[in-house]
């Protein structure tokens, strides 16, 4: 350990994190330095003021207000000329390989009772395809129509990078270039007691979990990303969730309402189908975007009404967005996450000062996220879309019930019937109007609509009305 280290860790009154460092042999010492080093110092004393030793507070301005978005459908026919605008223009700029994609991925399926990677679980109703199996098909059939090569950025964790490279290279980067596929390890953040002291987990090893998923920002800049997008002239970034495999990684419209508008991060929303339904709220504050999560929104403007009877706080967010890559660069200029943190109070396991190890019976730490979310108050523009949940929304959460994948399946055949039936095909529904059999497109040939109607003509299918074996197209 340097004596510039030392010093530091002393001067923070972090000294117990030293307290096995004699016992322990240079391979476990740089390993504990690496960790020491990486923390955010100049800031480490201000983050457990406002939010270790004190319970920060949300606070709810008194001038929120919904904020406004544009809507799924145009409302006049000026703003539907400016529809069309926005996707000529998106369409200059994919095929100028001006976006890249960016997935984040550092979760394990461990709640879909699955142990590994979420991105390598099965996911497709027919050929069980995994996450992103089905998302590389995505990128692979957009780059054919837009006549580029995309840069996908797929943001690990440190549990499951290894295993995330592997599959990927197992299988051959399901088609794509393999140094188009760029892996990057999202950040951590220590756990702390509630005295505001840093837990080891071991003698060599401080207690780390995930610093949230506002931590992609810094970890881009700090793995290269961000330089790699500005060398290949990549000026915009598709941001989404490895568990949602109905969302457009490719949506001209939202990419060019963003970029026509000077947007410096935009965002899709859902309309809620219900006051606390659970997903951040879109509101305005001070001329600023934010969200409001659905536990701190209080009571009272959740289920306050419009005067036709519809919700006032009706856009909710899926984590779906277009950012620019010049704000995530002023974002994260001085090497720092300029993001607030969430604080959450956790059972960590960790040594006591006599280095046997504690598993605690109840929440005995606290430890602090990033919200990507919380970049929105912090541009200077933002762009809200609303999208059709039925056609871009499906989480995969939960193994069974809401989020599940079960309902995510069910909404992968009932979005691939629709989009046959669009395209003039004939669909078997039962007497609840459910699509079936199980039916599944393949989106390295079919990623839209357009897709779907071209292929139908040219393989002239026209009926699947007589169909009772799982359909296939691919």
């Amino acid at each position: 350990m340097t004596s510039d280290l030392e010093n530091t860790i002393k001067s923070h009154h972090q000294q117990q994190v030293m307290k096995f460092y004699g016992e322990l042999s240079q391979e476990s010492r740089g390993r504990l330095d690496a960790q020491l080093d990486a923390l955010p110092w100049s800031k480490l004393d201000a983050l457990i003021e406002e939010y270790v030793v004190n319970h920060p507070v949300t606070h709810i301005p008194d001038d929120l207000a919904p904020a406004p978005y544009f809507p799924i459908k145009p409302a006049d026919e000026k703003m539907a000329a400016y529809y069309e605008q926005a996707r000529t223009e998106a369409e200059k700029l994919l095929r100028a390989g001006k976006v890249s994609l960016l997935t984040v991925a550092g979760g394990q399926g461990t709640r879909l009772g699955y142990d590994g990677p979420k991105g390598t679980y099965p996911i497709t109703p027919v050929k069980n395809k995994t996450l992103f199996q089905y998302f590389a098909e995505k990128i692979y059939r957009f780059g054919q129509k837009y006549g580029v090569k995309f840069t996908w950025y797929i943001m690990t964790s440190e549990l499951n990078n290894r295993q995330t490279i592997d599959f990927f290279k197992s299988n051959a980067f399901f088609g794509l270039d393999e140094d188009r596929v760029v892996f990057f390890v999202q950040g951590t953040m220590p756990a702390f007691d509630r005295q505001g002291k840093l837990l080891l987990a071991d003698k060599d090893s401080l207690a780390l979990s995930p610093d949230g998923h506002g931590g992609t920002l810094l970890a881009l800049k700090r793995c290269g990303c961000l330089d790699r997008m500005k060398r290949e002239g990549v000026e915009y970034i598709s941001y989404f969730q490895v568990d949602n495999p109905l969302v457009s990684i490719v949506n001209p419209l939202f990419l060019g309402l963003h970029a026509l508008g000077k947007s410096q991060m935009s965002a899709i929303m859902l309309a809620k189908t219900g006051p606390f339904e659970k997903l951040g709220n879109f509101c305005t504050s001070g001329g600023k975007l934010h969200i409001i999560e659905y536990s701190d929104l209080p009571d009272e403007l959740a289920e306050s009404r419009n005067p036709d009877g519809s919700l006032r706080f009706i856009a909710g967010s899926p984590a779906i967005h277009v950012i620019s890559r010049g704000f995530v660069e002023q974002l994260t200029a001085d090497g720092y996450l300029n993001l607030p943190w969430h604080r959450a109070d956790k059972k960590v396991p960790y040594i006591d000062d006599r280095g046997e190890p504690v598993t605690p019976a109840e929440p005995n730490a606290v430890k602090l996220e990033s919200f990507i979310f919380d970049a929105l108050p912090l541009a200077s523009r933002t762009m809200i879309l609303e999208a059709d949940r039925e056609e871009e929304f499906a989480p995969t959460k939960n193994k069974t019930g809401v989020d599940s994948v079960e309902s995510c399946m069910a909404m992968q055949i009932e979005r691939d019937a629709r989009r046959l039936e669009r395209a003039g095909v004939k669909v078997r529904r039962n007497a609840d109007g459910v699509a079936e059999p199980a039916i599944e497109l393949s989106p390295k040939l079919i990623a839209d609509d357009a897709d779907a109607a071209a292929y139908c003509r040219e393989h002239r299918i026209d009926t699947l009305a007589n169909r009772t074996e799982p359909v296939y197209i691919g």
